[in-house]
Protein backbone atom coordinates (compact mmCIF):
# COMPACT_ATOMS: atom_id res chain seq x y z
CA UNK A 1 0.00 0.00 0.00
CA UNK A 2 1.16 3.66 -0.61
CA UNK A 3 -0.14 4.05 3.27
CA UNK A 4 2.35 7.47 4.27
CA UNK A 5 2.68 8.83 7.98
CA UNK A 6 3.31 12.41 5.76
CA UNK A 7 7.12 12.14 6.81
CA UNK A 8 9.17 12.86 4.40
CA UNK A 9 13.38 12.88 4.23
CA UNK A 10 14.99 16.13 5.07
CA UNK A 11 14.73 19.35 7.30
CA UNK A 12 14.25 23.25 6.62
CA UNK A 13 17.91 23.55 7.21
CA UNK A 14 18.77 21.19 4.69
CA UNK A 15 16.58 22.81 2.17
CA UNK A 16 17.56 26.07 2.75
CA UNK A 17 21.62 25.02 2.15
CA UNK A 18 20.34 23.74 -1.04
CA UNK A 19 18.68 27.14 -1.63
CA UNK A 20 22.31 29.06 -0.69
CA UNK A 21 24.26 27.23 -3.38
CA UNK A 22 21.70 27.27 -5.76
CA UNK A 23 21.48 30.87 -5.42
CA UNK A 24 24.97 31.01 -6.35
CA UNK A 25 25.24 28.30 -8.85
CA UNK A 26 22.48 25.37 -9.55
CA UNK A 27 25.49 23.15 -10.54
CA UNK A 28 27.11 23.40 -7.06
CA UNK A 29 24.00 21.89 -6.11
CA UNK A 30 23.87 19.47 -8.36
CA UNK A 31 27.63 18.56 -7.44
CA UNK A 32 26.82 18.03 -3.68
CA UNK A 33 23.79 15.48 -4.89
CA UNK A 34 26.56 12.87 -5.56
CA UNK A 35 27.48 12.33 -2.35
CA UNK A 36 24.67 13.09 -0.39
CA UNK A 37 23.01 10.10 -2.77
CA UNK A 38 25.59 7.47 -2.33
CA UNK A 39 25.02 8.50 1.48
CA UNK A 40 21.45 7.60 1.54
CA UNK A 41 22.01 4.19 -0.77
CA UNK A 42 24.26 3.14 2.26
CA UNK A 43 21.97 4.10 5.33
CA UNK A 44 18.23 4.82 3.98
CA UNK A 45 15.45 2.30 4.09
CA UNK A 46 15.40 0.55 0.66
CA UNK A 47 12.68 -2.04 1.09
CA UNK A 48 10.34 -0.33 -0.84
CA UNK A 49 12.53 1.50 -3.71
CA UNK A 50 13.95 -2.23 -4.38
CA UNK A 51 10.45 -3.73 -4.49
CA UNK A 52 9.42 -1.68 -7.11
CA UNK A 53 12.62 -2.23 -9.48
CA UNK A 54 13.43 -6.26 -8.42
CA UNK A 55 10.14 -7.43 -7.90
CA UNK A 56 7.27 -5.28 -10.04
CA UNK A 57 10.11 -4.45 -12.64
CA UNK A 58 12.00 -7.48 -13.01
CA UNK A 59 15.71 -5.91 -12.52
CA UNK A 60 18.93 -8.09 -11.56
CA UNK A 61 20.51 -6.49 -8.24
CA UNK A 62 23.13 -4.40 -9.40
CA UNK A 63 20.74 -3.15 -11.93
CA UNK A 64 18.15 -2.38 -8.77
CA UNK A 65 21.48 -0.90 -6.78
CA UNK A 66 22.57 1.62 -9.81
CA UNK A 67 19.00 2.34 -10.41
CA UNK A 68 18.14 3.10 -6.62
CA UNK A 69 21.03 5.98 -6.63
CA UNK A 70 20.11 7.23 -9.78
CA UNK A 71 16.62 7.80 -8.85
CA UNK A 72 17.79 9.53 -5.47
CA UNK A 73 20.09 11.61 -8.14
CA UNK A 74 17.27 12.18 -10.16
CA UNK A 75 15.05 13.10 -6.86
CA UNK A 76 17.56 15.75 -5.68
CA UNK A 77 17.71 17.28 -8.26
CA UNK A 78 13.88 17.89 -9.08
CA UNK A 79 13.92 19.25 -5.37
CA UNK A 80 17.05 21.45 -6.39
CA UNK A 81 14.86 22.75 -9.48
CA UNK A 82 11.44 22.71 -8.03
CA UNK A 83 13.35 25.70 -5.29
CA UNK A 84 14.88 27.51 -8.26
CA UNK A 85 12.00 27.36 -10.25
CA UNK A 86 9.74 28.79 -7.85
CA UNK A 87 12.05 31.22 -6.44
CA UNK A 88 12.08 32.97 -10.02
CA UNK A 89 14.94 30.90 -11.82
CA UNK A 90 12.78 29.72 -14.82
CA UNK A 91 14.76 31.04 -17.48
CA UNK A 92 17.14 28.14 -16.37
CA UNK A 93 15.28 25.73 -17.85
CA UNK A 94 13.27 24.72 -21.01
CA UNK A 95 9.76 23.37 -21.13
CA UNK A 96 7.72 21.05 -23.08
CA UNK A 97 3.62 21.49 -22.46
CA UNK A 98 1.87 18.86 -24.22
CA UNK A 99 -1.94 19.25 -23.26
CA UNK A 100 -1.26 22.83 -22.46
CA UNK A 101 -4.43 23.45 -24.19
CA UNK A 102 -6.60 21.13 -21.88
CA UNK A 103 -5.81 23.07 -18.75
CA UNK A 104 -6.47 26.45 -21.18
CA UNK A 105 -10.32 24.83 -21.89
CA UNK A 106 -10.44 23.60 -18.27
CA UNK A 107 -9.92 27.49 -16.78
CA UNK A 108 -12.14 29.03 -19.83
CA UNK A 109 -15.01 26.72 -19.04
CA UNK A 110 -14.89 28.02 -15.25
CA UNK A 111 -16.04 24.84 -14.07
CA UNK A 112 -12.62 24.06 -11.74
CA UNK A 113 -10.40 21.07 -12.10
CA UNK A 114 -9.16 18.27 -10.42
CA UNK A 115 -5.21 17.76 -11.40
CA UNK A 116 -4.50 14.22 -10.42
CA UNK A 117 -0.87 13.81 -10.46
CA UNK A 118 2.31 11.46 -8.82
CA UNK A 119 5.19 11.40 -7.07
CA UNK A 120 6.84 11.98 -10.41
CA UNK A 121 8.98 14.60 -12.40
CA UNK A 122 8.78 18.07 -11.00
CA UNK A 123 5.16 18.56 -9.75
CA UNK A 124 5.98 22.63 -9.83
CA UNK A 125 6.77 22.43 -13.77
CA UNK A 126 2.54 22.09 -13.70
CA UNK A 127 2.28 25.41 -11.27
CA UNK A 128 4.27 27.30 -13.61
CA UNK A 129 2.17 26.21 -16.67
CA UNK A 130 -1.13 27.57 -14.80
CA UNK A 131 0.32 30.76 -14.67
CA UNK A 132 0.00 31.41 -18.09
CA UNK A 133 -3.79 29.63 -17.85
CA UNK A 134 -4.19 32.55 -15.37
CA UNK A 135 -5.80 30.32 -12.48
CA UNK A 136 -5.57 29.59 -8.72
CA UNK A 137 -4.13 26.60 -7.86
CA UNK A 138 -4.76 24.33 -4.79
CA UNK A 139 -2.16 21.93 -3.65
CA UNK A 140 -3.36 19.23 -1.34
CA UNK A 141 0.22 18.68 1.11
CA UNK A 142 0.51 16.02 3.69
CA UNK A 143 0.00 18.29 7.03
CA UNK A 144 3.19 17.26 8.47
CA UNK A 145 5.30 18.32 5.82
CA UNK A 146 2.93 21.48 4.97
CA UNK A 147 4.06 22.55 8.96
CA UNK A 148 7.52 21.77 8.06
CA UNK A 149 8.45 23.42 5.09
CA UNK A 150 6.00 26.28 5.07
CA UNK A 151 7.85 29.17 6.03
CA UNK A 152 10.78 28.00 3.14
CA UNK A 153 7.78 27.59 1.05
CA UNK A 154 6.61 31.12 1.64
CA UNK A 155 10.52 32.26 0.74
CA UNK A 156 10.21 30.37 -2.60
CA UNK A 157 6.91 31.25 -3.61
CA UNK A 158 6.31 34.77 -2.50
CA UNK A 159 2.54 35.85 -3.80
CA UNK A 160 1.83 33.60 -6.43
CA UNK A 161 -1.72 32.66 -6.81
CA UNK A 162 -0.66 29.72 -4.96
CA UNK A 163 -3.31 27.66 -2.19
CA UNK A 164 -1.95 24.97 0.06
CA UNK A 165 -4.26 22.49 1.56
CA UNK A 166 -3.03 20.79 4.24
CA UNK A 167 -4.20 16.50 4.36
CA UNK A 168 -5.12 16.53 7.63
CA UNK A 169 -5.73 13.36 10.01
CA UNK A 170 -9.56 14.62 10.86
CA UNK A 171 -9.88 15.02 7.30
CA UNK A 172 -11.23 18.38 7.57
CA UNK A 173 -9.15 18.86 4.53
CA UNK A 174 -12.39 17.42 2.35
CA UNK A 175 -13.97 20.89 3.31
CA UNK A 176 -11.35 22.92 1.54
CA UNK A 177 -11.28 20.75 -1.58
CA UNK A 178 -14.85 21.24 -1.80
CA UNK A 179 -14.72 25.16 -1.17
CA UNK A 180 -12.03 25.23 -4.46
CA UNK A 181 -14.32 23.72 -6.31
CA UNK A 182 -17.42 25.41 -5.39
CA UNK A 183 -15.14 28.65 -6.13
CA UNK A 184 -14.50 26.62 -9.64
CA UNK A 185 -10.47 27.05 -8.77
CA UNK A 186 -8.03 23.58 -9.71
CA UNK A 187 -7.45 21.67 -6.98
CA UNK A 188 -4.02 19.90 -7.36
CA UNK A 189 -2.86 16.60 -5.61
CA UNK A 190 -0.64 13.66 -6.12
CA UNK A 191 -2.84 10.26 -6.74
CA UNK A 192 -0.74 7.25 -5.52
CA UNK A 193 0.10 8.01 -2.03
CA UNK A 194 -2.50 8.07 0.91
CA UNK A 195 -2.57 8.62 4.91
CA UNK A 196 -4.50 6.57 7.27
CA UNK A 197 -8.39 7.56 7.45
CA UNK A 198 -7.94 8.04 3.57
CA UNK A 199 -11.19 6.76 1.11
CA UNK A 200 -9.03 4.07 -1.06
CA UNK A 201 -9.89 1.25 -3.70
CA UNK A 202 -7.54 -1.51 -4.22
CA UNK A 203 -6.85 -2.02 -8.64
CA UNK A 204 -3.95 -3.75 -10.16
CA UNK A 205 -0.86 -2.11 -11.12
CA UNK A 206 2.24 -2.67 -12.46
CA UNK A 207 1.03 -6.57 -12.20
CA UNK A 208 0.02 -6.54 -9.00
CA UNK A 209 -3.27 -4.77 -6.31
CA UNK A 210 -2.26 -1.30 -4.73
CA UNK A 211 -4.81 0.98 -2.64
CA UNK A 212 -4.98 4.05 -4.41
CA UNK A 213 -6.82 7.23 -2.14
CA UNK A 214 -10.27 8.15 -4.19
CA UNK A 215 -12.01 10.83 -1.92
CA UNK A 216 -11.18 14.08 -3.98
CA UNK A 217 -11.78 12.05 -7.67
CA UNK A 218 -15.04 11.08 -5.74
CA UNK A 219 -15.81 15.31 -4.60
CA UNK A 220 -14.94 15.80 -9.29
CA UNK A 221 -17.38 13.39 -9.84
CA UNK A 222 -20.19 14.57 -7.31
CA UNK A 223 -19.97 18.82 -8.64
CA UNK A 224 -19.27 18.07 -12.03
CA UNK A 225 -15.58 19.02 -11.99
CA UNK A 226 -13.50 17.75 -14.73
CA UNK A 227 -10.84 15.76 -14.30
CA UNK A 228 -7.69 16.02 -15.29
CA UNK A 229 -4.42 13.42 -15.47
CA UNK A 230 -1.23 15.41 -14.98
CA UNK A 231 2.87 14.57 -15.21
CA UNK A 232 5.66 16.23 -15.82
CA UNK A 233 9.59 14.16 -15.92
CA UNK A 234 13.15 15.84 -16.18
CA UNK A 235 14.54 14.75 -19.43
CA UNK A 236 17.59 16.56 -19.25
CA UNK A 237 19.32 18.92 -16.41
CA UNK A 238 17.61 22.03 -18.02
CA UNK A 239 14.62 20.41 -20.25
CA UNK A 240 11.39 19.33 -18.58
CA UNK A 241 8.16 17.42 -20.58
CA UNK A 242 4.89 18.10 -19.01
CA UNK A 243 1.80 15.79 -19.94
CA UNK A 244 -2.04 16.74 -19.38
CA UNK A 245 -4.48 14.84 -20.47
CA UNK A 246 -8.22 15.97 -21.94
CA UNK A 247 -10.41 17.19 -18.71
CA UNK A 248 -13.26 14.47 -18.15
CA UNK A 249 -16.00 14.89 -16.03
CA UNK A 250 -17.07 11.23 -14.40
CA UNK A 251 -20.64 10.63 -13.87
CA UNK A 252 -22.02 10.93 -10.98
CA UNK A 253 -24.53 8.03 -10.22
CA UNK A 254 -26.53 7.69 -7.11
CA UNK A 255 -27.13 4.05 -7.12
CA UNK A 256 -24.34 1.91 -4.61
CA UNK A 257 -23.56 -0.30 -7.53
CA UNK A 258 -23.11 2.20 -10.36
CA UNK A 259 -21.38 4.45 -8.13
CA UNK A 260 -18.74 2.13 -7.34
CA UNK A 261 -18.17 0.74 -10.96
CA UNK A 262 -17.87 4.66 -11.39
CA UNK A 263 -14.75 4.86 -9.51
CA UNK A 264 -13.54 2.00 -10.50
CA UNK A 265 -13.58 3.41 -14.39
CA UNK A 266 -11.80 6.80 -12.84
CA UNK A 267 -9.25 5.06 -11.11
CA UNK A 268 -8.50 2.86 -14.11
CA UNK A 269 -7.96 5.67 -15.87
CA UNK A 270 -5.77 7.52 -13.44
CA UNK A 271 -3.50 4.36 -13.00
CA UNK A 272 -3.13 2.75 -16.50
CA UNK A 273 -1.85 6.44 -17.05
CA UNK A 274 0.41 6.48 -14.67
CA UNK A 275 1.49 3.00 -15.01
CA UNK A 276 2.84 3.91 -18.84
CA UNK A 277 4.60 7.25 -17.51
CA UNK A 278 6.49 4.89 -14.68
CA UNK A 279 7.16 2.19 -17.21
CA UNK A 280 8.50 4.82 -19.52
CA UNK A 281 10.89 7.03 -16.27
CA UNK A 282 11.47 4.40 -13.89
CA UNK A 283 14.34 6.24 -12.14
CA UNK A 284 11.42 9.41 -11.80
CA UNK A 285 8.97 7.76 -9.57
CA UNK A 286 9.61 8.93 -5.79
CA UNK A 287 7.90 6.01 -4.09
CA UNK A 288 9.74 5.19 -0.87
CA UNK A 289 6.73 3.42 1.09
CA UNK A 290 5.50 0.05 1.13
CA UNK A 291 2.83 0.43 -2.14
CA UNK A 292 1.37 -3.42 -3.22
CA UNK A 293 -0.34 -5.81 -0.91
CA UNK A 294 2.43 -8.38 -1.40
CA UNK A 295 5.22 -5.69 -0.27
CA UNK A 296 2.84 -5.21 2.90
CA UNK A 297 2.33 -8.31 3.81
CA UNK A 298 6.09 -9.22 4.09
CA UNK A 299 6.77 -5.69 5.55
Amino acid sequence: MAKWTGKSKGTPLGYRIFIGLIKIDIRMAYMLLKPVSFFYLLFSDKKSISYFYRVRLGYGKLKTIVSIYKNYVFLGKVLIDKIAILSGQKDKFTFNFEGEEYLHQIVKDQKGGLLLGAHMGNWEVAGELLERVDSVINILMVEAEHDKLKDVLHEAIGDKKVNIIPIKDDMSHIFGVIDAFKRKEIVAMHGDRFVEGNQTVKIPFLGELAEFPIGPMVLASKYSIPITFVFSVKETNTHYHFFATKGKVYPKERKPALRDESIKVMLTDYVNRLQDVVEQFPLQWFNYHPFWENEKNKS
